[in-house]
């Protein structure tokens, strides 16, 4: 796709959202790697292109506009405020990756829209200023909300630090699944090593003596009863029309008092979506929507996807996608925070789907 076409798709989704309020902003392409490994960890390494500047130190190529936009926000922002941008992220590719290259360029054009609102419509608001944008495209339309998998978990009856587990691992599924498991059946005991023994390797004698007491506490722990997993499997499996979904999560919440409070908000904001004119009928609710995202969404979580109804494009990433990351702002915020939710769209996507239709 030439560069000139996807700058032309941009500049107009930009216009878009010029148009509904929002501060042009261009944060630097070169960022500080301190803070994006303290809000994710070394995993984010996998994923961004790392390099190391003599007087700045240690500094990531932007991986998206974000966590910039946000501490920008905290650090001199008003509220309310809208923000806009256009410009390019850089991603890794995965070396298994076998879709074709344009769906795997290491640099990528993205435009998008960040509110920092206490308007509990908010959510509503940027779903149906992104869906209005994309509408010509037949896109369809997905939400999620990660604030009801994070109190399920928080809900189960398990110990501090089961929870603080399973917690952390949401945004994995495969390592959540197998830690789920792990807790789900009975504990097996482990032969530790006798205190008295020699200590070799990295770790030091007083962090490996509480280690081995966690271990020897675990152990002790009843496994999880059945009866929550199988909730919990029904809750992360849950997918429907957004209309058809409201029914099964009251169901659920009768069952896991914990999301109660996150289905009255889904509640609300799918009667706020529908209230601006759009069909809930043609929106997906899936309760695993986000899991797999950049960690800071921690609610409401929504994509357009071309895969449904372009077989050819079966393999493709969403064509837009966001959600609402409250705690992110509480973080780069020092103490402060303030309610936000945002999403990106890739201009390059928007103009293949325009040039074939």
């Amino acid at each position: 796709m030439p560069k000139r076409d996807k700058q032309a798709v941009g500049q107009r989704l930009l216009g878009r959202f010029r148009a509904a309020g929002a501060v042009l902003v261009a944060p630097d392409i070169l960022l500080p790697a301190d803070t994006l490994l303290d809000l994710y960890g070394e995993d984010i390494r996998a994923r961004a292109y790392v390099t190391q500047d003599p007087i700045r130190g240690e500094m990531m190529l932007r991986p998206d506009f974000t966590v910039p936009v946000v501490q920008a926000h905290m650090d001199n922002g008003a509220e309310p405020a809208r923000y806009c941008y256009l410009g390019e992220v850089f991603r890794k590719q995965d070396m298994g990756d076998t879709r074709p290259r344009t769906l795997r360029d290491h640099e990528y054009l993205q435009c998008g829209f960040e509110l920092f609102s206490r308007d509990p419509d908010a959510d509503a608001e940027v779903f149906a200023l992104f869906h209005d944008a994309l509408a010509p495209l037949g896109l369809r339309a997905e939400t999620g909300d990660m604030s009801l998998l994070l109190d399920a978990v928080a809900g189960l009856p398990l110990t501090e630090a089961r929870s603080a587990a399973l917690l952390h691992h949401i945004w994995r599924p495969g390592r959540f699944a197998r830690l789920l498991a792990r807790f789900s059946a009975p504990a097996v005991a482990r032969d530790l090593p006798d205190a008295t023994a020699p200590w070799a390797g990295l770790r030091g004698e007083d962090e490996m003596i509480r280690r081995i007491a966690r271990l020897q506490s675990d152990a002790a722990v009843a496994p999880l009863s059945a009866i929550w997993t199988d909730r919990l499997d029904r809750l992360f499996s849950l997918r429907a029309p957004a209309a058809l979904a409201l029914p099964a999560l009251a169901e659920l919440a009768a069952d896991m008092p914990a999301i109660a409070p996150a289905v009255a908000r889904i509640r609300a904001r799918m009667d706020a979506i529908a209230a601006r004119g759009i069909d809930l009928g043609a929106v997906i609710f899936d309760a695993s929507h986000g899991r797999t995202t950049l960690e800071y969404y921690d609610g409401f979580t929504f994509s357009f996807q071309a895969g449904a109804l372009h077989e050819s494009r079966a393999g493709w990433p969403p064509v837009a996608s966001g959600g609402r990351y409250d705690a992110l702002t509480r973080v780069l915020g020092r103490g402060r925070e303030i309610p936000a939710v945002g999403g990106i769209i890739r201009p390059g996507l928007v103009a293949e789907l325009e040039a074939s239709a």
